[in-house]
């Protein structure tokens, strides 16, 4: 008889082996928390679905990636969201020159200088984001920029609590560094 709720990582191998009803349990399973992910990093809600179905569609063409010793199905799942998510969000604020006129229709900026500076500063932070490790960066990407609690984000990655907070420590400390050796 088959089983009426397999695990999660049972249905990790059968997706791994192109069964489709796996596909289907894991979207029942995790379709709507990773929605809500989508849509609070996004604010739209036809964004967000067409993140889950761009993650969903990426999980089960690259299940047999998953490596269980990196985090459980359901953080690797949310990972994905959240990576499809937050690229989507950089697509969309990303710079888009503005015609000619409406250049000349502006008025002049007294504060170019001050809006340059902060442009290189972005810039620096997000070089010095960059160059963390992966597990950092992730750490910090979705604490400050998904608006997760510690709390949250050691059940969303898989890992306890303290790691979550020591992973943080780190990664800003880091990032410290860096920003201090640019000055």
């Amino acid at each position: 008889m088959a089983e009426l709720h397999p695990s999660d990582d049972a249905l990790m191998a059968s997706l791994a082996d192109r069964d489709l009803g796996a596909l289907a349990s894991l979207y029942d399973r995790y379709g709507r928390l990773a929605y809500s992910l989508a849509y609070r990093i996004l604010g739209e809600s036809e964004a967000a679905e067409d993140v889950v179905q761009d993650a969903f569609l990426s999980a089960w063409r690259g299940a047999a990636s998953y490596r269980r010793e990196r985090g459980n199905p359901r953080a690797w799942l949310l990972s994905i969201v959240h990576h499809r998510a937050v690229d989507l969000l950089r697509r969309k604020t990303t710079f888009r020159p503005a015609p000619l006129e409406a250049a000349e229709l502006s008025p002049a900026d007294d504060d170019t200088a001050e809006l340059a500076e902060k442009n290189v500063e972005h810039k620096t932070v997000r070089d010095a984001l960059e160059a963390l490790p992966p597990a950092q960066r992730r750490t910090i990407e979705l604490a400050y920029f998904g608006g997760y609690t510690h709390v949250e984000l050691s059940e969303l990655m898989g890992v306890p609590l303290g790691t979550v907070k020591g992973r943080m420590r780190i990664g800003l400390q880091k990032m410290r560094r860096a920003l201090e050796h640019t000055r």
